[in-house]
């Protein structure tokens, strides 16, 4: 296992480009060209094709955002790949509390919620090689000054909305890297059961009753937390585990 004391910092370099397809192929595309190592982090003023969760779009106003991707060595088996999800999702949910408070939850799997609000998302793409888990490619989008939307979007939020304050969103786009230095170093020295109680406590509806929908089938349930894997823990007249992708919190 690599230390990340030998690396630099994530956020160092941090580049600022003017406008991109998406951060994460750009990130990419510099990994594969041999340009980018361990920390180096891209931040667009503007995202021309924004990547979401599960092939969804990503929409966006230019200039008023934070749309940045990380370059990180997980140093990690893939079959860990939540424990990095979880630890990114973590110092989103710090960054996000220190400017919005407390009503800052963290939707399964990694959505940045305020109240019943979308404040940001969280999209992961790795470079295997055999069973080495080579880079991840951490992009994350978090809504800052944008107050009108996109009406297809169901429930967005900005810090803007929430504060009535203007940010300057590429100094945010630093202070939310240092926020995950910090988790991410955390997790390098031993720190996962601590991140994992962190992440079960801040969950969005935990221990609450929800509805779910599996298919075009809709059903109540309780969240009862998440599990190492990142299985989606409910219980209701039996316990349940969800993979990513299986089920959907509806939100009313």
């Amino acid at each position: 296992m690599s230390h990340p004391g030998k690396d630099a910092p994530i956020g160092h370099p941090y580049i600022i480009l003017s406008t991109i397809d998406s951060t994460n192929n750009y990130a990419m595309r510099q990994i594969q060209a041999g340009l980018a190592s361990h920390g180096t982090t891209w931040f667009a003023m503007e995202q021309t094709a924004g990547k979401g969760q599960r092939g969804k779009s990503w929409l966006t106003t230019p200039n008023q955002n934070i749309m940045l991707s990380a370059v990180v060595k997980p140093a990690l088996l893939p079959s860990r790949q939540f424990w990095l999800s979880a630890t990114v999702a973590l110092a989103c949910y710090d960054f996000y509390k220190k400017h919005a408070g407390d009503e800052t939850a963290i939707k399964w799997p990694n959505d940045v919620y305020w109240r019943d609000r979308k404040a940001g998302g969280i999209l992961i793409e790795n470079i295997f090689r055999g069973t080495d888990w080579l880079y991840a490619v951490v992009g994350i989008g978090i809504n800052v000054n944008q107050v009108v939307f996109d009406p297809s979007l169901p429930n967005p939020v900005s810090l803007k909305q929430i504060t009535g304050k203007e940010f300057d969103a590429a100094a945010l786009g630093q202070e939310l890297c240092q926020a995950l230095e910090n988790r991410y170093r955390q997790l390098h020295s031993g720190g996962i059961e601590t991140i994992m109680e962190e992440y079960q406590q801040v969950l969005y509806k935990l221990h609450q009753p929800v509805t779910l929908k599996k298919g075009a089938v809709l059903f109540e349930t309780t969240i009862t937390g998440v599990s190492d894997s990142g299985q989606l823990l409910t219980k209701d007249v039996m316990e349940r585990a969800f993979d990513f992708g299986e089920v959907e919190l509806v939100i009313k």
